[in-house]
């Protein structure tokens, strides 16, 4: 079953509209139903209202099927048609899309797109799970191709600690990874069609296991692993290599309804971070209110493969579907953006270390958070994060927030100027540098330092290491070495701006 909601996000990518109860978005979704003229007692929770007139005879039709929702095609000003009291959410499908198009969608959801507890793949997996330990006399865990948890048995049988761990953290831990890639059991898994058995490791809790891939053609999905001291034969090993096909069906028909949805989210956040004149419609369609939003910026390298990394972060980042996350992504060339609801800057940062806590540890992640933002000031919230994205990834620490680093960013722009050759080299920064590179004398520094002090030789000495009078009496010498007026705010102000600018 999938939620309303999650319909409505789908087929928002084929101009489908919701209209009337919008109270019903978190309504659960089992089955799908067409009215058929020989059959009155045609029931389903979503209506596809294939022949219907009107809105009202779709919105009747509905009613007598009992259904939650009803797909009606209609124009635009259909949306007017439907009553505020209608019992029905109505889904209003523009006139240019055929019903052949959008019936795939429809049945594929509700029925094939099931969600587990992480949000992704179909509910039986579990069931599958514990019908094949029932059949091999052992503990299964399904596993998706990034060693995460899909599913598990409830059964404990021959169950040990490292089960328990990959099952308590969702995924299997570093240390075990690390051991089956020493053994070389996953090379084995990548080339192997059948079953092959894992040595136990008493010192990593690990009782044993038989471990088979679950592929598509030479495409390994996931694996499933039975916990046991010795390797199965006979009933038990073909049960366990049958069960890996089934789990491969499961993750094919989860792929290919998650990948659906990422495509729809993927289009309608880059419309809004484009600033496209429907921006409200496109936040409707994702499933977010309207209020105040930060765009976050993300990059994400390791050592063995920069772009494998990013895929793997836009992965995790979109794991579940839309409404059982807070944000909604998209990947624009090397960057991953994520839209998220709230005006915390704390939710933002949040959101990061979240996404960083479920990468592998050799991942490492940049970004930057830009400053709360209305659905037409997106577009100005994806500048501040990428800013915020250039100026971690030169300064490190925590990712900048726009709202609390705007001064350094504004900084930062100065520098990328000034490394440009467009701050003056004449001047009076530019003689007194020439004269410290000559002589070997602290004029710029000193400047700096009074400039920072707004004026005030005794606190300027202090930052120098120097006694006043010596800052007295650099002063004196810098106006003979070129005119400046220290009483002009303005020369004062530009002169702290191109120090700055330069690093000085």
């Amino acid at each position: 079953m999938v939620r309303l909601d999650r319909l409505v996000n789908v087929l928002g990518g084929y101009g489908v509209r919701l209209a009337g109860r919008t109270d019903a978005r978190t309504a659960q979704l089992r089955s799908v139903a067409m009215p058929d003229p020989t059959d009155e007692r045609v029931t389903g929770d979503v209506l596809l209202a294939v022949g219907a007139a009107s809105v009202a005879e779709a919105i009747a039709w509905a009613e007598a099927a009992r259904a939650t929702a009803v797909l009606v095609r209609a124009g635009e000003e259909a949306a007017r048609e439907v009553p505020q009291d209608a019992g029905v959410a109505v889904l209003l499908i523009d006139p240019a899309v055929s019903w052949s198009q959008l019936t795939g969608v429809v049945y594929g959801l509700v029925l094939e797109g099931r969600e587990t507890e992480s949000g992704r793949g179909p509910t039986d997996l579990f069931a599958l799970a514990d019908s094949l330990a029932d059949v091999v006399g052992a503990a299964v865990t399904i596993e998706d191709r990034l060693s995460r948890v899909l599913a598990y048995s409830r059964s404990q049988q021959a169950g040990d600690p490292a089960r328990l761990e990959t099952i308590l953290v969702r995924q299997v831990p570093e240390r075990l990874r690390e051991l089956f890639e020493q053994r070389g059991v996953l090379s084995r898994l990548a080339a192997s069609d059948g079953p092959i058995f894992v040595e136990p490791d008493p010192a990593y809790g690990l009782t044993g296991r038989m471990a088979v891939a679950a592929r598509a053609g030479r495409e390994v999905l996931g694996t499933v692993w039975a916990t046991c001291d010795r390797p199965l034969t006979g009933r038990r090993l073909t049960a366990l290599a049958d069960g890996a096909r089934t789990v491969a069906l499961h993750l094919l028909r989860s792929r290919a309804s998650a990948d659906l949805e990422r495509q729809v989210e993927s289009d309608l956040v880059i419309r809004l971070l484009e600033g496209s004149a429907d921006a409200v419609t496109a936040l409707s369609q994702l499933g977010l209110a309207p209020g105040p939003m930060r765009v976050i910026a993300v990059r994400a390298g390791a050592a063995a493969d920069r772009h494998a990394a990013l895929l793997l972060a836009f992965d995790r980042a979109t794991t579940g579907f839309g409404w059982s996350r807070p944000g909604r992504s998209t990947l624009l060339g090397n960057t991953l953006y994520t839209i998220l609801p709230g005006e915390e800057a704390g939710a933002a940062l949040a959101w990061v270390a979240a996404l960083q806590a479920a990468l592998p540890a050799q991942v490492e992640l940049v970004a930057g958070i830009g400053a709360p933002a209305g659905v037409a000031e997106l577009p100005a919230g994806r500048q501040e994060a990428d800013e915020c994205l250039a100026l971690h990834e030169s300064a490190g620490g925590a990712p900048p927030v726009y709202d609390e680093s705007w001064g350094e960013i504004l900084l930062q722009r100065l520098r990328a100027a000034a490394r440009t050759g467009r701050t003056p080299a004449r001047g009076p920064v530019g003689a007194l540098r020439r004269h410290d590179a000559r002589h070997g004398t602290r004029y710029v520094a000193t400047l700096r330092a009074w400039l920072e002090a707004q004026g005030d030789p005794v606190a300027a000495a202090e930052r120098l290491g120097v006694h006043p009078n010596t800052v007295r009496n650099r002063l004196r010498k810098i106006g003979e070495i070129t005119p400046l007026d220290l009483d002009d705010a303005r020369q004062r102000l530009a002169m702290i701006i191109q120090l700055e600018a330069l690093g000085e």
